[in-house]
């Protein structure tokens, strides 16, 4: 049983599906996911669209869906009892229902781990107690997890298998009406309604200011599965002095191979243009009140995944009331008027691609979860 609850952890369970088909053909995966997770073969008991969320007050809305499709779980793990339950990230579901599997037996494997060494430290000692091994995707993970007692693999990061530019950069951006020989922005404000709702309105407002200072710019906005269009409707306010943007959907990696510039909310993504060089500038935002809330529980001082697998602060966060566009503006044009910043950022990118380890990650993860399966079913 594998459990997923955004496109981030459903992207990284279908491969990790897909794998252990290819390992060993007769698996039967159950569970919950997405398109990706379904696509690798498994048969769903729920979709996560409209759960994923964040922020306390989002949370509530969703929670008595959430407990409906916890509760369809726990009785199909209990009528099937499955030979390992392998949760994906997404804590504040799957923590629960790895619980939950754990008493009437099932071991877990946690895959992506939750950013325990983030915020809220604590849940380790749940970690601890839910988890018979944790296999990692970042390589300072292993350590924080080996020095609480919790067995711990690091595998590498699936998205080295599969951050795969499909059409040559100036192909693709002549596709979609491009010049290639003129700068090009990629706008990527997130994957959950939320997000995209507060941070969207302030990238299309960041857009004026960049063409105010580079009229030639074009834009390029990448959409994520399960953005509804109504989510979009900020596009309507789109300053008349900047070039129309083009709306992408299901080509990410092309559009971070294409862009000089990538203005992104924080997340995976980070991870993505990363790989591809694509120097960025990372904003999030959350509800006031859950930031206030939440920012108590915060142990690090750098949100977005390329610095904190660098170790450095490589690349610029505008976080909270330091997001604006005035400030995104001016972290992105730093890139788009200076070539020689540009190429310092695209050196420091690749050194986080080195750090990501080796390509292979889901299938080492696919052989871990199978393993404990076998025991499983042999006990």
């Amino acid at each position: 049983m594998i459990s997923c609850g955004e496109p981030s952890g459903d992207l990284y369970a279908g491969a990790l599906a897909t794998e252990i088909a290819r390992i060993s053909p007769g698996a039967q995966i159950t569970g919950f996911g997405g398109d990706r997770l379904r696509g690798a073969g498994a048969s769903l008991a729920g979709d996560f669209g409209g759960l994923s969320v964040t922020g306390l007050t989002e949370a509530l809305r969703v929670l008595p869906r959430s407990w409906r499709l916890y509760r369809r779980l726990v009785e199909s793990a209990r009528a099937e009892r499955p030979d390992v339950f392998v949760p994906v990230d997404f804590p504040d579901f799957n923590f629960f229902l790895a619980r939950a599997l754990k008493r009437i037996g099932v071991p877990v494997v946690y895959y992506v781990s939750p950013q325990l060494w983030a915020w809220r430290r604590s849940r380790m000692k749940t970690m601890k107690r839910i988890a018979d091994r944790v296999l990692v995707i970042f390589p300072f993970e292993a350590a924080v997890y080996e020095r609480a007692g919790v067995p711990v693999t690091f595998v590498g990061h699936p998205l080295l298998d599969m951050s795969a530019v499909t059409t040559p950069r100036d192909a693709f951006l002549r596709s979609h009406g491009f010049d290639p020989s003129a700068p090009v922005v990629a706008l990527l404000p997130g994957s959950r309604r939320n997000e995209v709702r507060a941070i969207l309105p302030d990238l299309v407002r960041t857009a004026g200011l960049v063409a105010d200072r580079v009229p030639a710019a074009q834009f390029m906005l990448a959409r994520a599965p399960h953005v509804s269009d109504d989510l979009l409707s900020p596009l309507a306010d789109w300053p008349a002095r900047a070039r129309r943007p083009v709306v992408v959907e299901h080509a990410t990696d092309d559009v971070l191979a294409a862009a000089d510039v990538a203005i992104m909310a924080s997340g995976t993504v980070t991870v993505q243009a990363a790989l591809h060089g694509c120097p960025m500038v990372v904003v999030y935002r959350l509800a006031p009140l859950t930031y206030r809330l939440g920012k108590p529980f915060v142990h690090v001082d750098t949100y977005a995944m390329a610095n904190l697998v660098a170790g450095e602060r490589v690349v610029p966060e505008l976080i909270q009331d330091g997001f604006t566009p005035a400030a995104a503006a001016a972290e992105a044009l730093r890139v788009l008027t200076d070539p020689a910043q540009a190429a310092k950022v695209r050196a420091q990118l690749a050194n986080v691609r080195t750090r990501l380890g080796e390509p292979g990650a889901s299938r080492r993860a696919a052989e871990e979860v199978l393993a404990i399966a076998r025991k499983s079913a042999t006990a």
